[in-house]
């Protein structure tokens, strides 16, 4: 499919979801920026990839990194239209509440919450700029309020704070033509997800194209399952 003008950044993209959003965005017809940390399996996994990819380095827990690759697609291509983080680490499996590993909590949340936040900061000026916009925060069912229990208490709280951060951008943004959105992929099969998962990658990342592609009438500040409104 021919280009169609708008930029993607799908941070996370060299394996598992990200590289399945990163493959049906770019088929999509989006010039697609595939962050990965390690910016050669980055090459290697875009080499798959149909479209209009482009690799660039990437560690959202690194303010430092961000701010590069920042300037890097200022430079290059002047806009984000599309912005997907979907990068993010599981660290404290087995841990609970009470007897937590503050270090381990700490860097998830360097990696869950505030590399998201960062990129957020870098990506929403351009939306601004062309009145168009679309965010979405890779979440988890073991975010939600509803039914919290215990367990991974880094990793949760991590991802129950994207989605509160999910909220407030949309509030701030509505009538400006960016939708933020978090989308809960299910329990997938990829390296964090293990081999036991029950959802496949093509599964887990329906919902966050259709996120990354809604129209400009589709809905903002919403926690989505499979295309569907889950509760937080």
């Amino acid at each position: 499919m021919a280009d169609n003008g708008r930029v993607a950044l799908v941070s996370g993209g060299n394996r598992g979801i990200g590289l399945e959003v990163c493959r049906r965005l770019a088929e999509e017809g989006l010039t697609v920026i595939l962050g990965s940390r390690d910016e050669g399996r980055g090459r290697e996994a875009a080499e798959e990839l149909p479209g209009n990819v482009v690799v660039r380095q990437l560690d959202v827990a690194d303010a430092g990194s961000v701010e590069k690759l920042a300037a890097s697609v200022e430079g290059d291509f002047g806009r984000v239209d599309v912005l997907v983080n979907n990068a993010g680490i599981s660290n404290d499996d087995g841990q609970s509440g009470a007897g937590a590993d503050l270090d381990r909590v700490k860097e998830a949340l360097e990696a869950n919450l505030f590399g998201a936040w960062r990129l957020c900061e870098a990506a929403i000026p351009h939306m601004k700029r062309e009145g168009y916009g679309r965010i979405v925060n890779v979440s988890t069912g073991l975010a939600a309020l509803e039914d919290m229990g215990g367990g991974s208490p880094g990793y949760r709280i991590s991802k129950t704070s994207l989605n509160a951060l999910t909220r407030i951008l949309a509030s701030e943004l509505r009538g400006s033509g960016i939708l933020v959105n978090a989308v809960n992929p299910g329990w997938v099969a990829t390296d964090m997800g293990g081999a036991n998962a029950n959802r496949t990658v093509e599964e887990g990342a329906d919902g966050v194209v259709w996120a990354a592609t809604l129209p400009n009438s589709g809905p903002t500040g919403g926690f989505f399952r499979d295309r569907r409104h889950v509760a937080w």
